[in-house]
């Protein structure tokens, strides 16, 4: 979404309390990290799906770019928030005060509630309600323990203790290329014997280097095929995940460098940490709220600012609506908001201290849908 629309617009209804809506600026402190995670990801979302059109199946898009950035926010209600706002357009997620968010507000579920379902009950309500998943995940020290001449011994166990549906194995402790080259092909039977997928996962090295290298390696050395689109894949018993390193900016060098190798994106899905909950501020997508309009002495008077010194800094005037121009949602003044089909996409939320419109969290979701999910 442009930085220059109109996200929401607060309007104070008691005369004597006309002070009262500038204080409510404060309100940005809740909304500016979600709204800005949201639109970062749903921007990365839009380059995997192109990648994925090109050279792959879109259907895998929704578990491309998970979560990793709980230990990297500033707080517990940080990661609640815009690890929420992550899920609108994903599904992968380690951040469980996101999980907690969802469920709690946009589903009615308390985390007690959950606790106490008997099997039955939580099984029907993951398959209907659970935002977000992961999968089983080694990190290092459950790699380095094993000592550097048992790295092997450590991989063999890692699928030997989760024989069944997905596994991510971290894999340079010690040197990457050798674990993708030998070591993994050769516990080739061990993974084929598997009732689910291993992702090897890189953590070190310039991703752009990296990633086609090992694709390249495991492809050599476990198999693959190449697919309609011309694209190499591998053996569907193999994915990889990159998680280091990764935000909106090196996703797509990391997409164009993996298809320049001729290699599919099926190959490969993204963990993202600080690059995709904490690396923001406000000013990332201009942020700010501002005094447009007032009532003074039963006068409409339109308010703005444009100072010389930053012409950025030009504030809108009046009121607003958002509509829908195409495939685009733009802002204009209000009272031309009925010559857009849809007219006025701002909808009521507060009045007088109580929320009078819900939305469910799939509500939200298809919302912020791609245009060309529909036809991918």
């Amino acid at each position: 979404m442009s930085n220059r629309n109109v996200l929401f617009t607060v309007e104070n209804l008691d005369p004597e309390l006309f002070w009262l809506t500038n204080y409510a600026e404060t309100i940005l402190m809740h909304t500016w990290s979600p709204s800005t995670v949201a639109t970062g990801s749903r921007n990365s979302k839009n380059i995997i799906l192109n990648a994925l059109i090109k050279s792959g199946d879109p259907a895998g898009l929704p578990f491309k770019l998970h979560d990793f950035g709980f230990r990297g926010v500033s707080s517990v209600e940080t990661a609640a928030l815009a690890g929420a706002a992550h899920l609108v357009n994903f599904m992968g997620t380690d951040t469980l005060a996101a999980l907690d968010l969802v469920l709690q507000y946009y589903c009615g579920y308390s985390p007690n509630e959950i606790k106490n379902m008997n099997n039955e009950q939580y099984a029907s309500f993951v398959k209907t309600n659970m935002p977000g998943f992961s999968i089983p995940a080694s990190e290092h020290s459950t790699i380095t323990t094993w000592g550097e001449n048992g790295e092997i011994d450590a991989f063999r166990n890692i699928l030997d203790a989760y024989p069944t549906g997905l596994v991510a194995c971290v894999s340079d402790s010690w040197d990457i290329d050798r674990a993708c080259s030998g070591l993994w092909p050769s516990l080739k039977k061990n993974i084929e014997k598997q009732d689910g997928i291993l992702i090897i996962r890189p953590d070190s090295g310039e991703p752009t280097e990296i990633v086609p290298r090992i694709l390249d390696h495991l492809y050599k050395n476990i198999g693959g095929e190449v697919n309609e689109k011309g694209y190499k894949v591998l053996h569907p018993k193999i994915r990889i995940i990159q998680g280091d390193g990764i935000d909106h900016d090196t996703i797509g060098d990391i997409l164009e460098a993996v298809m320049d190798e001729r290699f599919s994106i099926d190959n490969i899905a993204f963990g993202s940490g600080g690059g995709l909950l904490q690396k923001v501020n406000r000013d990332t997508q201009c942020m700010a709220m501002k005094c447009s309009h007032a009532v003074i002495n039963d006068e409409n008077i339109d308010v703005f600012k444009r100072p010389a010194t930053d012409p950025a800094k030009n504030s809108k005037k009046g009121r607003f609506a958002i509509v829908k121009d195409g495939n685009r949602l733009i802002t204009v003044p209000e009272a031309n908001a009925e010559n857009y089909k849809g007219g006025n996409q701002l909808v009521e939320v507060f009045r007088d201290g109580k929320m009078v419109k819900e939305w469910t969290f799939q509500e939200v979701r298809d919302r912020a849908e791609l245009p060309q999910m529909q036809n991918a």
